[in-house]
C-alpha cells in the first residue's frame, strides 16, 4: 500500500463503501462545494454518498445524485483506484456518469461548478478527492 490508495481487502463487509460520481458534461465535470459540516464547508467534492445494505454501488449513485443534485445520471466506469477513509474503515470508489434527466440544484451544496481539465485546480478539493481530480483528465477533452 502507498499512501491513501490501496485495494479493498477482502473483509469489504467491514468496510462502509462510499460512491462519487464524476458527472460528466460537454468536457466538464461537476464539482460541488460542501456547505457542512464546518470542517469541511468551502472544500469541493464530487456528489454521493453510502451504499445501503441491499444497494449495488450504481443503484447508490443514482440515488444519491438524485437526493444531492434532483438529477438522473446514468453511471459508466471507473476514475482512479479506491481511496482508503478513516483508517481503513470506509472506502470512496468515483465513477463516471452522465446526466439523463434535470439540471443539477443547490439542493445540499453551497455552490456547483463545471470545470474543464485545465479548470480542475481553480478548487479546493477534499483530501480524499485529489487521486480521483489527478485521474480525470483522460475523461476529459
Amino acid at each position: 500500500m502507498s499512501g491513501t490508495l490501496s485495494a479493498v481487502p477482502n473483509f469489504s463487509s467491514e468496510i462502509r463503501i462510499i460512491v462519487g460520481a464524476a458527472i460528466i458534461s460537454d468536457g466538464r465535470v461537476l464539482a460541488c462545494e460542501r456547505s457542512e459540516p464546518a470542517e469541511v464547508a468551502g472544500r469541493w467534492e464530487f456528489p454521493g454518498g453510502k451504499v445501503e445494505p441491499g444497494e449495488t454501488e450504481h443503484d447508490a449513485l443514482v440515488r444519491e445524485c438524485e437526493e444531492e443534485l434532483g438529477v438522473l445520471v446514468e453511471v459508466g466506469e471507473r476514475v482512479g483506484d479506491d481511496v482508503l477513509l478513516g483508517h481503513g474503515r470506509a472506502v470512496l470508489k468515483v465513477y463516471t456518469a452522465t446526466l439523463i434527466k434535470g439540471v443539477p440544484q443547490l439542493i445540499e451544496h453551497a455552490q456547483l461548478r463545471w470545470l474543464a481539465a485545465d479548470e480542475l485546480h481553480t478548487v479546493p478539493w477534499l483530501p480524499a478527492d485529489a487521486p480521483i481530480v489527478a485521474a480525470l483528465p483522460k475523461y476529459l477533452p
